[in-house]
């Protein structure tokens, strides 16, 4: 007969409104949609940053904006300076992409801005689901604002 210290927890049996019932806490992320801008030196390619949750900590429950490569570097360097997590990595620069009299597109083949892009979708659901970074300015500003601003004052997002 097992003791009150090692007795079984009794859990209740999940019904099917349970399991289909929507979840109590998400957040979902999508980077979609690249397109190439520009010409010449002047080329660079955006994606599409879509935002679900019904988190508290973020004030608007869906957001959609549109991030560089630049501007997913910018968010891991704050993250890192400002945070107590450690950030993942980004997909790599490419920069043997970036040399001239290529055969292909360099950074510009749409197979490599399809693997960039998986990367950064991935690297921008670990960053948002770890409770740490979800506190943070940066990536409120990075997910949500239109335009981000660089000149912030780096700290916590306060819920009120």
């Amino acid at each position: 007969m097992a003791s009150g210290a090692t007795a079984r927890i009794l859990t209740k049996r999940q019904t099917l409104e349970d399991a289909y019932s929507p979840p109590a806490n998400f957040l979902e992320i999508d980077v979609s949609d690249p397109q190439t801008h520009g010409i010449a030196k002047k080329r660079y390619t955006d994606y599409e940053v879509r935002m679900k949750t019904n988190l508290p900590v973020f004030k608007q429950k869906e957001s959609n904006v549109r991030r560089r490569y630049s501007e997913f570097e910018w968010l891991r360097c704050e993250l890192e300076r400002d945070s107590k997590i450690v950030v993942p990595a980004l997909p790599g620069k490419a920069i043997k992409r970036q040399l001239p009299f290529r055969s292909d597109d360099g950074i510009f083949d749409e197979e490599f801005i399809e693997e960039r892009r998986k990367g950064l979708e991935i690297f921008v659901n670990k960053v948002a689901g770890h409770p740490l970074a979800q506190n943070e300015k940066c990536l409120h500003m990075f997910l949500q604002d239109p335009v981000i601003d660089k000149n912030y004052v780096p700290g916590k997002v306060r819920t009120t």
